[in-house]
């Protein structure tokens, strides 16, 4: 794995962990093995551009994820992206979450990074949006239901966590998948 690779691979995993704030250049050199001079060179704007840049990674790789388990139906997608949450959190013995949402957190860090979140979070609404739109939800309706979804599981992982439970994950996902079956009824083959 190339350096820059490295960097930003630690980089998603400590702000996990550990929020932008709690993610000192000091831990990204000893966790990555990276020198120093490396860093700047790869990200001249620093830690900042290094936890954008990481922000945009991690949202591009959990959106190649939505999209791949958004067939045949949303609820499809629910119940993986949900699923991949749960084994995450237990994975980690709940101590690490999304880095979108501690990039979103992390402005007075990082204004380009929780830049970057925001645009993830849009993103994954769109994919949401128009998986929504193909089981015939109308397009406005499907873009709120997206945004609604989008924001009840993050929250729900945050919860996860400061409960040390997937239950709150299990329970979000029931009710969002009543909410969309309220807005697309009909099931397709």
């Amino acid at each position: 794995m190339a350096a820059r690779d490295r960097l930003i691979q630690s980089t998603i995993d400590l702000v996990r962990r550990n929020g932008v704030a709690g993610t000192g250049v000091a831990q990204l050199l000893e966790n990555s093995g990276i020198s120093r001079r490396t860093i700047y060179l790869n990200f001249p704007g620093g830690k900042s551009e290094l936890v954008a840049e990481a922000t945009r990674v991690a949202g591009r790789a959990m959106s190649t994820f939505v999209e791949s388990v958004a067939n045949p139906s949303a609820d499809d997608a629910l119940a993986a992206f949900v699923e991949w949450w749960k084994q995450f959190v237990l994975a980690s013995d709940f101590t690490a979450g999304c880095p979108i949402v501690a990039a979103a957190l992390g402005r007075s860090e990082s204004a380009e990074a929780a830049d970057a979140a925001g645009e993830v979070f849009t993103d994954w609404e769109q994919i949401l949006a128009a998986r929504l739109e193909r089981e015939d939800v109308e397009a406005d309706t499907a873009k709120s239901l997206a945004t609604t979804i989008i924001s009840a599981i993050e929250g729900a992982v945050v919860v996860s966590l400061a409960t040390h439970s997937t239950a709150p994950l299990e329970r979000t996902s029931r009710h969002m998948a009543e909410l969309v079956a309220l807005h697309a009824p009909v099931k397709r083959d």
